[in-house]
């Protein structure tokens, strides 16, 4: 999941490559690097940490017009600076950086071993500039076909060469290349966000795929040399939408942003003439969604809890048999694909590893895929059979809040829909859609309580542990609250049904341990309390998340966060809000590095 930027053009590549890495830090922050070329002298400066230790070590001016960048997520090596990439062959003349895994590293690091080769690095990826440099081809696009031939595994990288000046190679197996195309300049980068600021024409690698390019355009061949063409696509976001914006984090601008993300989420696709949904980019006739008997949804992290929530919204809706799986646990235990099944893989980026790779293997084996992905022209996007987008805007913060909500807001729609092709009666269906009108300002009413919820988590900023319950729409709110708080502050803490707590869980309930009890409005209601009673009377602190007034939920809380009441389809979208400040007040309060939390990294494109 690392961050890869590299440039061909006419204006100076060092400021271009610089503010390009600070767009993809959010890919990986152990370590940074750039090399830049010009007349034929290569110039490499790396260093481990955030990117801040790479700039303190860079020139102040630099007339090269070609170079490339990359900051680091660590898998094969620590975090130093000599595992830092770009890495170099030994002569200096080739250096690469890569995103992904190489597999058979070992066996190709031996050869090259055996064969007077020096390595500087314990990284996977300085096999590939050892490879490239000793390729015996005319020029270095061959050169680049040749090692990657040898290699086994996950790639997206970039070679550059002293011995053409201004060309760049790049290629694509299994993690994101994108070309962008500029006036007499071009671009390549692993998430096209980082080249917004110079152009928003870009080319998607597809995997198998090399793209060789200098200032003057770009040539795409296959690893068999067959050529092909593709034309740009032009993104629909701009370069503004990616500041700050005044607010002191992107988490927080990003949950602040969730009334707007979510209208335009829903904008559009609510039929009020037939009290439905319309969801165009599903490719799917009426008749082909009545034959289906089975939902199976699949993500991770965040987009595995959305769907645990929208299996149980389907499940509600459309009296269909839902259920949601880890992507990464499903692709491996040799899943059963029904043909009568409609299979959802979910992810923000549109890249994530395992989720596509479980795309992959329900295709390989017959299913239908649908997806659902906030990056247009994403992966994920173009090799599912229909899908929907999210549109929630980009999501700079590696936690993710308003992808989560825009995700949620979309497996509402689509249980709508589904609903009332099946036995949803109009009525119903119009209850909803009146209550998805309304999605906007109840997360606006929800994000006023931020103030109070930052008391709250004064209280609570020295914890250590922490629970989270919940019953059945209410269970997926705790686990991406749980996910929230351990992801940005770090602390331990951990999700169950509320019905599972005296299963074992209760034994660790103490006045240093609080539980969070997501508490909707609903005829669960009284069960959830006995919840809060089971807690107290082991004298657990107790913080309610509630949309209800309830006189015994007053008596029982420690404290009490507010929702605002809502139709109980919005229970899951309108009640998460305040488990989102929490954790962010929770982290800003410990003073953690809240947009990029230690060991993460946004867009997870390696196994």
């Amino acid at each position: 999941m690392c961050g890869i930027i590299a440039y061909s053009g006419g204006r100076n590549a060092l400021p271009v490559l610089l503010a390009g890495l600070r767009r993809l830090e959010y890919r990986g922050y152990d370590s940074a690097g750039i090399s830049l070329l010009g007349r034929s002298r290569l110039q490499t400066w790396r260093a481990a940490g955030k990117l801040s230790q790479l700039e303190s070590k860079l020139p102040e001016k630099n007339t090269a017009k070609c170079g490339l960048g990359h900051t680091r997520w660590a898998t094969h090596g620590a975090a130093t600076d000599e595992n830092a990439h770009p890495h170099a062959s030994p002569d200096g003349s080739i250096v690469i950086v890569h995103n992904g895994i190489i597999e058979n590293a070992m066996s190709l690091r031996a050869m090259l071993e055996r064969d007077g080769a020096i390595f500087a690095s314990d990284t996977d990826s300085e096999v590939i500039a050892h490879l490239v440099a000793t390729a015996k081809a005319d020029d270095l696009v061959e050169s680049v076909r040749l090692a990657l031939q040898q290699i086994h595994g996950t790639y997206g990288l970039v070679v550059m060469s002293t011995a053409n000046p201004g060309e760049l190679v790049a290629a694509r197996n299994g993690s994101p290349v994108i070309i962008g195309v500029g006036d007499r300049e071009m671009f390549v980068t692993s998430d096209a966000n980082a080249i917004l600021a110079h152009t928003r024409e870009v080319v998607h690698l597809e995997d198998g795929e090399l793209c060789t390019l200098n200032a003057r355009g770009f040539a795409i061949s296959t690893m068999d040399r067959a050529i092909t063409s593709r034309a740009p696509i032009t993104l629909d976001h701009d370069d503004e939408t990616l500041s700050r914006g005044g607010y002191e984090h992107f988490m927080l601008k990003e949950i602040m942003e969730q009334p707007e993300a979510l209208s335009r989420t829903l904008g559009g696709r609510l039929d009020r003439r037939f009290n439905t949904a319309h969801l165009g980019g599903l490719n799917l006739e009426p008749r082909e969604l009545l034959d289906i008997r089975r939902i199976k949804i699949l993500g991770c992290g965040s987009a595995y809890y959305a769907g645990i929530a929208g299996a149980n919204l389907v499940e509600s809706l459309a009296r269909l048999p839902a259920s949601a799986e880890p992507a990464a646990e499903f692709r491996y235990r040799n899943p059963l694909i029904e043909s009568d099944t409609l299979y959802i893989v979910v992810s923000q980026s549109g890249e994530t590893f395992d989720t596509l790779a479980a795309l992959r293997e329900i295709q390989r084996k017959g299913g239908r895929v649908l997806g659902i992905s906030n990056v247009v022209g994403s992966t994920i996007a173009r090799e599912v059979d229909g899908g929907i987008y999210m549109h929630a805007g980009p999501e700079v913060s590696v936690a993710s809040t308003k992808a989560f909500s825009c995700m949620l807001g979309c497996f509402m729609l689509l249980a709508l829909q589904l609903g009332r092709i099946r036995d949803l009666s109009p009525q119903q269906g119009e209850e909803i859609i009146e209550a998805l009108g309304d999605v906007p300002d109840l997360i606006s009413r929800a994000l006023e309580e931020s103030d109070r919820i930052h008391a709250v988590a004064q209280k609570y900023s020295d914890i250590s542990n922490a629970f989270f319950i919940g019953r059945t729409d209410a269970f997926p709110v705790a686990l991406e609250g749980a996910q929230k708080l351990k992801e940005i502050s770090y602390i331990h803490a951990e999700a169950y049904p509320a019905s599972e707590l005296k299963h074992g869980p209760l034994a660790l309930v103490e006045p240093a341990v609080p539980t969070l009890v997501v508490l909707p409005d609903n005829n669960l209601l009284s069960k959830s309390i006995s919840s809060l009673q089971e807690i107290r009377a082991r004298k657990g602190p107790v913080i309610a998340v509630t949309n209800t007034d309830h006189a015994e939920i007053r008596a029982l809380a420690d404290d009490i966060i507010w929702s605002p009441t809502c139709h109980p389809v919005l229970h899951p979208l309108v009640m998460g809000i305040g488990l989102q400040l929490f954790a962010y007040h929770m982290a800003v309060l410990i003073g953690r590095d809240v947009d990029q939390p230690r060991n993460l990294a946004k867009s997870v494109t390696v196994e």
